[in-house]
């Protein structure tokens, strides 16, 4: 037996936004697994600002997507065939299957997850690799404290909302930036405590306002204008914990370097990046303590879903630049 998948592969790599020149659709016959192999049919798939950077032939934490091949992508799904003793047909599993309808897989990367606990969009979010960027940025880079003032970039998005939510279960004062009065008052609704919109406020001049004392953890989701108002806004020792710049992810041409870098020298202040694939062997931890807070409240796992199955996937991926999402941005196969 063999499984028809319908795909989407990448055809050129785009110079700005993708278009449609970047992609092809490809059909591909999935064929029985061999031993220790399963095969996936795939349920719903991860929309990540990271995705654009995978198109670039250049060297990064990640090696790029080459020409011809599925475009890559975390999903959910469930075994409909399986040599592999670790997995049974039936499973519900995550893993990197792909812009695909069915996978092959050596199950290498792949995990069983729990639909009791919560729903597959959620372990592709809050339970996913956002959660754990969150969780993990947050505490061990962020080293938060309570008490603190913690300010977030994107704070309606797949990692804001989390790392948000995450400081407030902490003790400390939570500031969001996010793109319209919508998503600020479901900022609010979630119990942060003042949200900025940056495309109808001046970011700097009400930073000053809500934090007139300065902020303890910037968690940076864009870069930009937007992490240069924060760099004039830390307290002495502050900690910049850089996940993402999705401001300039789709230029054409470098963005230029923060231009208050030096606040880092006049606050004493550091400023650190991380990929979370380095906390792979910690993510349990961080499964249960957000699965905690989910079930007992303390969080909100929010997830905008999409449908159109793989073919919507271009449009869906420009839908999340565009900011359409709350919450985590997931398209369903």
């Amino acid at each position: 037996m063999s499984w028809s998948s319908n795909e989407i592969h990448l055809a050129n790599r785009p110079t700005g936004y993708p278009d449609d020149d970047t992609w092809s659709s490809a059909t591909v016959e999935v064929p029985e697994p061999g031993e220790g192999e399963l095969v996936v049919k795939v349920d719903y798939i991860s929309l990540d600002p990271a995705m654009r950077g995978w198109l670039n032939d250049v060297r990064s934490y990640i090696p790029p997507v080459q020409i011809g091949e599925a475009m890559r992508a975390i999903c959910t799904g469930s075994v409909v065939a399986s040599r592999h003793p670790d997995f049974a047909v039936g499973d519900t599993v995550a893993g990197t299957f792909g812009v695909v309808e069915y996978a092959l897989s050596n199950g290498t990367g792949v995990y069983k997850i729990d639909l009791g606990v919560a729903g597959a969009p959620t372990w592709l979010g809050a339970l996913g690799m956002t959660g754990m960027t969150a969780y993990f940025g947050l505490h061990d880079v962020g080293r938060i404290k309570a008490g603190e003032t913690v300010l977030v970039s994107a704070a309606a998005g797949a990692v804001g909302s989390v790392v948000a939510q995450l400081a407030k279960a902490e003790g400390c004062r939570v500031i969001g930036i996010a793109g319209g009065p919508g998503k600020v008052a479901w900022l609010k609704e979630i119990g942060l405590d003042d949200a900025i919109d940056y495309k109808n406020e001046n970011v700097l001049k009400r930073l000053r306002e809500v934090a007139p004392k300065g902020i303890d953890v910037y968690f940076d989701n864009v870069g930009g204008d937007i992490l240069d108002a924060a760099l004039a806004n830390l307290r002495r020792g502050a900690r910049v914990v850089i996940c993402g710049a999705v401001a300039g992810y789709n230029d054409e041409a470098l963005p230029p370097g923060p231009k208050r870098y030096m606040s880092l020298l006049v606050f004493r202040a550091t400023m650190t990046g991380f990929v979370v694939f380095d906390y792979e062997d910690r993510y349990p931890e961080a499964v249960a303590a957000i699965s905690a807070m989910i079930a007992d409240g303390r969080l909100v796992a929010r997830e905008t879903t999409l449908d159109g199955g793989v073919q919507a996937f271009p449009e869906a991926l420009l839908g999340l630049y565009a900011g359409v999402n709350t919450g985590k941005l997931v398209l369903k196969v």
